[in-house]
């Protein structure tokens, strides 16, 4: 077998031999790779967070985001280039490690690194700040006076391995807010993190030391809290367990974004469902599904299709099923481990008692096939599936149906992906954000979130900065104060 060794992590000041390795092996095909990431004393987390806070206040704080964006935008150039040896190395060494198949990384990975492109950051920056330049320097306000925003001092960023290179969201974020960056790798997914920390750090030398990528067993221990400590925010991905225990560690003042566990779900109209539109629907359905093996907290678990068109919900549901089986030859399902195997049998399971006599209700799909789809003929509530290409359609008889299915929800509810009419879409987009639907999305776009989308329906450049005014009164009465003045 071959046996590959790649060191994990970005440590600007420490060398390696001062610093506690940990094995993490991954194994795929014939091929193994031991990841070795570092484990560092409580003492190593403080001096680094005091180095990352110092570096981003000498240059990354008195950089414009103008600037920023540029040097993203050429380290993002180079991972977009096939040739470049770190985009092969990520090309060969991330379907190993995440155990997907090598062509659905190496698209995936290309359209996601395509959203942080100039032009995108940009619509990023703008789409949070009316006025980008507030973050250089103060601007005037509307109600008089100026403001400005500052970004963290330091941001501590835990990361979820559950997609590759997810970590570029949050990392990026904090650079454009000009905050000290420090991440914690998922377990799942080590290696991209400390990648793109280490082009930066190539692109552009004094951000060397404004970045830091670490690693701890679990929730950690003290050296995650000598970390936490240090930090104004920290931003959280994960799931609910593990996102309490990081706030039970963090002070009362430090503010804390969490992103949880999300539900999914599609919305197909009648109107969307002749000869002709139906199959090639089906097929952009399909790929939601079949990405990452819906691992994504965007990834749908049920589509609920209208019943009144050329084509009924069951024909979608064998639509679905056999684009379902031509990409599992194109991309083939992920090895699941036995815990994985588990859920997904005893949710077949489940469903097969759930199916009647009439043979209204079908589970489409052998249990030795790398799917599953589900056609219930009656409205469903919204559940979760046991993922891994396992899918829910239900025949519903209006569109307005659906929020109620959802609503229940509503805590854990986040991309819907609709095809419907124009008019039927504003409609129904207002009574699923009252339900609790942060993103509404094309079917087939789903897993593919554009550039500056409100994360979990929140800002996700302005959560991570704190406003300094200057009021009109203080304007005011400098005036008279000024050398010009009688």
């Amino acid at each position: 077998m071959n046996v590959q060794r790649v060191e994990a992590g970005y440590l600007p000041g420490l060398a390696s031999a001062d610093v506690q390795w940990h094995t993490l092996p991954f194994e795929q095909d014939g091929q193994r790779v031991d990841v070795a990431v570092p484990v560092l004393t409580a003492a190593q987390m403080q001096a680094l967070a005091q180095r990352v806070k110092r570096a981003s206040a000498q240059h990354l704080k008195t950089m414009t985001v103008s600037e920023i964006i540029t040097i993203i935008d050429r380290a993002i150039g180079r991972l977009l280039d096939p040739n470049d040896p770190l985009r092969r190395q990520a090309d060969t060494l991330l379907p190993v490690v995440t155990g997907y198949d090598a062509d659905m990384v190496r698209l995936g990975l290309t359209g996601f690194l395509k959203t942080f492109r100039a032009p995108q950051l940009h619509r990023f920056v703008a789409e949070d700040f009316a006025n980008p330049k507030v973050l250089d320097s103060f601007q005037p306000a509307i109600k008089g006076g100026a403001v400005r925003a500052y970004g963290p001092q330091l941001l501590v960023h835990s990361w979820a391995g559950n997609v590759p290179a997810l970590a570029l969201w949050s990392l990026i974020c904090g650079l454009l807010v000009k905050a000290g960056n420090i991440g914690k790798l998922p377990s799942a997914e080590p290696l991209f993190a400390g990648w793109f920390a280490r082009l930066l750090a190539d692109v552009h030398p004094p951000l060397a030391d404004c970045m830091a990528v670490v690693w701890w067993r679990g929730a950690g221990d003290d050296d995650a809290s000598a970390l936490y400590a240090q930090a104004d925010t920290v931003v959280a991905y994960g799931g609910n367990d593990a996102l309490h225990a990081i706030q039970r560690r963090l002070p009362v003042t430090t503010r804390f974004l969490a992103h949880g566990h999300k539900l999914g779900f599609g919305v197909v109209s009648a109107m969307a469902l002749d000869t002709q539109k139906a199959p090639a629907l089906a097929r952009r359905a399909a790929w939601d599904v079949m990405r990452y093996d819906q691992q994504g907290c965007y990834s749908p678990h049920v589509f609920y299709v209208q019943r009144g068109g050329r084509v009924s919900p069951r024909q979608f549901a064998s639509y679905l099923a056999g684009e379902l089986s031509n990409l599992q030859r194109r991309f083939p399902r992920r090895a699941m481990d036995l815990e994985e195997s588990a859920a997904v049998a005893k949710w077949r399971q489940s469903i097969e008692w759930q199916l009647p006599a009439d043979g209204a209700n079908a589970l489409i799909g052998d249990p030795d096939t790398a799917w599953s789809v589900a056609y219930a003929d009656a409205a469903q509530p919204l559940m979760p599936t046991a993922l891994q290409r396992s899918i829910v359609v239900a025949g519903i008889d209006t569109l307005d149906d659906v929020a109620p299915l959802v609503a229940a929800h509503h805590d854990y509810l986040q991309t819907a992906g609709v095809a419907a009419t124009p008019e039927e879409l504003y409609r129904l987009a207002e009574q699923l954000g009252a339900a609790g639907v942060t993103r509404i999305s094309a079917i087939g776009s789903m897993s593919l979130p554009e550039a500056g989308w409100h994360h979990d329906g929140r800002f996700n450049l302005l959560d991570l900065v704190r406003m300094t005014e200057i009021e009109q009164s203080a304007e005011t009465a400098a005036d008279p104060f000024a050398p010009y003045e009688p």
